[in-house]
């Protein structure tokens, strides 16, 4: 299946995207795409549900805004440097073990939502990733069972303030946890839909530039590794995100670098995630 999730911020309505383009709402079965959701047998008996409801379910009209396919997270997680030529090309050597950090789960939106250019930024930069949500508790977890705590995957831009990252001192986080910073979908893909999630092309244009063109074969670490490897250090919570790094071609790594200013347009897919679109606009406190 491919979860959506419609409406106004704060008052999403869950719903699923078919086959055919056509979307549907399924608040009649379940209230929203959160931890409960993911921890329990909704997803199977959802599936189940739309055999005998699909009929029945109201259609979302085009028009209505798409927001992040999930409800706010217990956290968003990511991994950094996670392509070779991505730490190349931020002067970074290639990591022995995965480099974790997070983003603010605040900084959640949907997939078309504009990118707020934080306050006093001058070098907010982009990141396409491929993101996986889990399905289930994960704790201690081996490789060889990671692939069951995972429900499906999502296109994510993991935009990025340079400076805050990288030159005020500390942890990454400040640089990657802005309101908007996470544009998540426009759909999850549960995992059956997604054949191999390590051979998957994805790709980012800027102002209809292609910045980033890569594949997820490329990745250092992968994702049995990764969802192992983070439950070693905490638990990871049904509904929660792993980002999966971003291959090169982020502005940071331009001669000279290059970020984005107010009216820039980011466009962006994987292949069996769809596509989003973001554009750049300058803060505000209006």
């Amino acid at each position: 299946m491919k979860l959506i999730r419609y409406g106004e911020p704060g008052s999403e309505i869950p719903g699923v995207l078919l086959e055919n383009g056509k979307k549907l709402d399924v608040s009649a079965f379940v209230q929203d795409y959160d931890e409960a959701f993911f921890e329990g047998d909704d997803l199977e008996r959802m599936s189940d549900w739309l055999k005998e409801n699909q009929s029945s379910c109201p259609e979302i009209a085009k028009t209505e805004r798409l927001s992040s396919p999930i409800a706010r997270p217990s956290k968003i997680v990511c991994v950094g440097l996670n392509y070779a030529k991505h730490a190349e090309e931020s002067g970074m050597a290639v990591p022995e073990e995965p480099v974790l950090f997070f983003k603010a789960t605040t900084s959640l939106c949907g997939p078309y939502d504009d990118v707020i250019i934080p306050k006093g930024s001058e070098k907010t930069d982009w990141e396409v990733e491929l993101a996986v949500v889990i399905g289930k508790k994960a704790s201690y977890v081996s490789e060889d069972k990671a692939m069951d705590h995972v429900a499906g995957y999502a296109l994510h831009n993991d935009v990025s303030e340079r400076a805050f990252q990288l030159e005020q001192g500390g942890q990454w986080v400040k640089g990657k946890s802005a309101d908007t910073f996470a544009p998540l979908g426009p759909y999850l893909a549960t995992k059956d839909e997604i054949e191999n999630p390590h051979d998957l092309n994805l790709w980012l244009k800027v102002n209809g530039e292609t910045m980033q063109s890569s594949s997820t074969s490329d990745l250092i670490f992968n994702i049995p590794h990764l969802v192992s490897y983070i439950s070693q250090y905490m638990t990871i919570l049904p509904g929660d995100v792993i980002s999966t790094g971003t291959p090169f071609g982020v502005g940071l790594g331009l001669n000279p670098p290059k970020y984005l200013k107010p009216g820039d347009v980011m466009e962006l897919g994987i292949d069996g995630l769809g596509e989003s679109r973001q554009v750049a606009k300058a803060y505000s406190n209006q």
